[in-house]
């Protein structure tokens, strides 16, 4: 028996046959149609020869490798029982296969996954034992109908004694043109920094032991040499977990087979089963694309594709961190709702500091109640205000977090994640509070649900801002990440389920918690704490492949950098700000009248082009100038389409030359001018724009493509933005 499963230019092939775990025969490029005769001569001519030192029947390279198959790399399901059932044997019980109902009205009736995720072109589930171990399995993977696969494996213990769970990690096989390995390092204010390598013989692994991605990756990719965003075949998977993680890329010898995946990173003894318990590993997706675009593309489209994907327009807000720290005194906070009314923002997010004990960060976490001292009438004079100016009202919180100098921590001790004999290390003076103690998970539960209800609040900017460092459960004295992660997300769901009009923020000192796995429960993420435009275009573009533009917080800064000290205009602060969900992050009560008008132009920009930003495809042009990042959103129509030109840093060259337009359709004629108020170059004179620029040039997709138009002269560390319409 095999499933064929194909979407939008993907197959995957899946040999099921006989009594071991799946094989997958195929996953990339789509095959086309293939019948039984088609399928059986594939089988036939990949039947690998045995070669000297190996096992005489071969090796078997399933979905979970095993060992007992003959496979000697990473194995999809490590565990024991007091040493005992230390390597699995499963043999298949039942395999279902799914696909795409019929067409229906000339519209195809495409299947649901169970937690109603998005829509699915086709989905296989293998419920497989190993008697002799005491385990069941179910293995399932869908095909979304925009070419996504993910996977997601249940191990059950069917015997009496307790199971310890090592890992479950869901591997697919890599062709041997994936020769490159591209992922992601970084850390706080620096997150997604690029670095690629070969694919040589051996094991890289990706782990995450902080609960947070601030220096991990996103996405692990394998691919074709040379691979770039327009060009070359790359395989990538994601963990949508948002606890300790591991990705990996193997090339196991003397096999010389690939494998890439991961799943969650467990503790030593984090997950025990005893008999009839369950363990359910998280979603690990697999995205196959021609080129890194092609690839992105597949994420943005499931994103988009679920029921719970933000439909309305995506608010322009402002948050108040970096106008007032901790100086909440109610005069300045309206004058900032005043200002953010003239330059036509939307949403109005008070942040850290409004709650009892929090003058500073080393106190009050926990502590969720408006501090009387500084708001001796609660929140209504300021929330009144805002909201009486058109604006929606947002606030900060840390649920998950307690500072030792607090009423809570003092009162309850025992709620604190850690083991019994020993405290954690401290960071930023915070502690972790231990959710999976069901009287804290509740008091956080009841302290929020009260501020959202007693205020007319819209908007919640949910923070973790710090690692779980020896994180331990003072109950049990076992490792606490998985548990604590369940707990974060029914905390979430919980609240969502209690006020489904308040969108949620995901926000861990920046870009730390970026998951698919907290974007079910959330509606963006908070790429970086570092908001000075140069370095948000590298955050921002390794952040872009995973999600969507309007999924990804991109405020307007200052025009001094409090991160990194650098300052730039407010043209290249906002033009960066425009392609994610765009909102200020500056006192401005400080700028003059001309950076006002200035900015409310660029809100308005936004506010007009939006539906574009956030609905269309993400493209990159492959620049041979690594001082140039080209860059643009295109309607899926065709029809429109708006492109950043922006100058990093200063070229070998200049003038830079000709820039593509890709992504566009080759056979239509468009129109490109510059799109205000992203027109300007800032430069000495005139003689920096290229002869087009004043009145723009009519050419096809394919010339824009190929071709492109000569890029103005900039001064680095701007950009232009052009806007292309068909004609």
């Amino acid at each position: 028996m095999y499933a064929y499963l194909r979407s939008a230019g993907v197959s995957l092939l899946l040999d099921t046959t006989g009594p071991h775990l799946p094989r997958v025969l195929h996953w990339g490029r789509d095959l086309g149609e293939l019948d039984d005769h088609a399928v059986a001569e594939l089988v036939r001519a990949s039947v690998r020869p045995v070669t000297s030192s190996s096992p005489d029947s071969g090796v078997l390279l399933s979905v979970l490798p095993e060992q007992s198959a003959g496979w000697f790399g990473t194995p999809g399901v490590t565990g024991h029982r007091d040493g005992r059932a230390f390597s699995t044997a499963f043999r298949v019980t039942s395999v279902d296969v799914h696909d795409t109902a019929p067409v229906v009205a000339d519209t195809p009736v495409h299947l649901t996954s169970p937690d109603g995720a998005a829509p699915l072109a086709g989905a296989v589930t293998v419920s497989a034992a190993d008697d002799a171990a005491g385990l069941a399995l179910t293995w399932r993977l869908e095909l979304a109908v925009g070419g996504l696969v993910r996977t997601r494996t249940t191990v059950t213990s069917t015997r009496e004694g307790s199971f310890a769970v090592g890992g479950v990690d869901a591997l697919l096989p890599l062709p041997r043109e994936a020769t490159e390995i591209l992922d992601f390092t970084g850390r706080h204010m620096r997150e997604r920094s690029p670095q690629r390598h070969p694919l040589v013989a051996g094991l890289h692994l990706r782990e995450t032991r902080r609960a947070r991605t601030l220096d991990g990756t996103l996405l692990m990719l394998a691919g074709e040499a040379g691979f770039a965003h327009r060009h070359g075949q790359v395989w990538g998977t994601h963990v949508a977990w948002s606890g300790n993680t591991r990705t990996l890329v193997e090339r196991e010898m003397p096999e010389g087979l690939a494998t890439l995946g991961g799943g969650e990173l467990l503790l030593a003894g984090e997950v025990r089963l005893a008999n009839g318990e369950r363990y359910e590993s998280p979603w690990v997706y697999f995205s196959y694309g021609d080129g890194l675009d092609a690839l992105s593309a597949r994420f943005h489209d499931f994103l988009r594709s679920r029921p719970t994907h933000p439909q309305t327009p995506r608010k322009a807000l402002i948050n108040v961190w970096e106008a007032v720290y901790f100086d909440h005194r109610l005069d300045r906070l309206t004058a900032l709702a005043d200002a953010a009314a003239r330059v036509g923002l939307e949403r109005y997010v008070l942040d850290d500091g409004w709650f009892r004990h929090r003058r500073t960060d080393t106190a009050g976490l926990g502590d969720w109640y408006v501090d009387e001292t500084v708001w001796p009438d609660g929140l209504t004079p300021l929330v009144d205000h805002v909201t009486g100016l058109g604006l929606e009202f947002g606030l900060w919180f840390e649920p998950e977090m307690v500072n030792p100098d607090s009423d809570l921590a003092r009162a309850h001790p025992e709620w604190i994640l850690r083991v019994p004999d020993r405290m954690p290390l401290e960071y930023r003076r915070q502690q972790v509070l231990d959710l999976t103690v069901p009287q804290a998970w509740q008091y956080v539960l009841e302290r929020m649900d009260a501020i959202l209800s007693e205020y007319a609040i819209s908007f919640v900017k949910w923070d973790f801002n710090r690692d779980l460092l020896d994180a331990g459960r003072q109950a049990t004295g076992t490792a606490g990440v998985h548990e604590q992660t369940l707990a974060t997300y029914r905390l979430l769901a919980a609240l969502r389920v209690a006020h489904p009009d308040v969108e949620f923020e995901s926000c861990s000192s920046g870009g730390g918690r970026a998951d698919l796995g907290i974007l079910a429960l959330t509606d963006r993420i908070w790429a970086s704490d570092c908001i000075d435009p140069l370095e948000r275009q590298m955050i921002e573009a390794g952040t872009g492949l995973l999600v969507p533009p309007e999924l990804m917080g991109s405020h307007v800064a200052s025009p001094h950098s409090h991160t990194t000290g650098r300052r730039h205009d407010l043209g290249f602060r906002a033009a960066t700000a425009l392609f994610g969900h765009l909102g200020v992050e500056w006192d401005l009560t400080t700028a003059s009248e001309t950076e006002l008008d200035e900015l409310a132009r660029w809100v308005a920009a936004y506010r007009e082009h939006r539906h574009l930003l956030h609905r269309g495809r993400v493209v990159r042009a492959d620049d041979p100038d690594p001082a140039l990042r080209v860059h643009g959103v295109v309607a899926h129509d065709g029809g429109e389409a708006i492109f950043a030109i922006v100058q990093r840093t200063t070229g070998v060259s200049s003038p830079s030359g000709r820039v593509r337009l890709p992504g566009l359709v080759a056979g239509r004629a468009y129109r490109v001018t510059p799109l205000p108020p992203g027109d300007t170059i800032v430069s000495p004179g005139p003689l920096w724009q290229p002869a087009w620029w004043a009145e723009g040039v009519t050419l096809s997709g394919r010339v824009l493509a190929e071709v492109g138009v000569q890029a103005p002269l900039q001064h680095p560390e701007h950009s232009v933005l052009l806007h292309v319409v068909a004609v």
